[in-house]
């Protein structure tokens, strides 16, 4: 057995007995309109959000917000009429040029206007980071009201990758002016489909 094996046998033996989680019951939204609050919540983070009747509302607003001469890419079979669809199994450095990608959210959250994806949702990894602008779309009823909920919402999961993207990227980091697409997209943009 080597070090390695040794040591990590070692702490699988001392590991401390399960607790049950804390109630956070106390931490769950109210019951003001999640839509409304995300919308404001989401602006105020640099991004952009609209509530929509159908994806026949989202490609049209496509085409009014965006270069649609310009490379774009999808997750959505819906949207294949105005954007190539993402394929999973390719090598995922051809998607370098993507100026625009259009994928579904699972769910996003009110209070910071985060949105949850995992890879099954992004068909490539790198696509919701790499493109230059982000359009996610979402359902109403899918917008929780807390972080707290969201987590709940997330559970166990069974998936290999997931993350919260919360606006467009954003840093502030030299000389605190604010840089927007300093290392993902230039924006990001969330259609509510009622």
């Amino acid at each position: 057995m080597t070090t390695r094996e040794q040591i990590l046998e070692a702490v699988l033996k001392n590991q401390p007995e399960s607790m049950p989680l804390p109630d956070i019951g106390m931490f769950k939204g109210g019951h003001e309109d999640t839509v409304r609050k995300y919308i404001d919540i989401f602006k105020t983070i640099g991004g952009a959000a609209y509530l929509v009747d159908d994806l026949e509302v989202v490609k049209s607003m496509v085409a009014e917000q965006f270069d649609t001469t310009k490379r774009i890419a999808t997750t959505l079979p819906e949207m294949q009429d105005i954007a190539e669809l993402i394929a999973p199994a390719i090598d995922p450095h051809l998607y370098e040029d993507v100026e625009l990608a259009i994928i579904r959210g699972h769910f996003s959250v009110a209070e910071n206007g985060a949105v949850w994806l995992t890879e099954e949702v992004m068909g490539q990894r790198i696509i919701p980071y790499i493109c230059q602008h982000l359009a996610v779309v979402l359902t109403a009823e899918s917008i929780v009201p807390t972080l707290h909920e969201a987590y709940e919402r997330i559970g166990l999961g069974d998936y290999g990758f997931g993350g919260f993207i919360g606006g467009p990227s954003k840093t502030a980091d030299i000389e605190q002016a604010l840089v927007l697409g300093a290392h993902g997209p230039l924006t990001m943009t969330v259609y509510i489909i009622r």
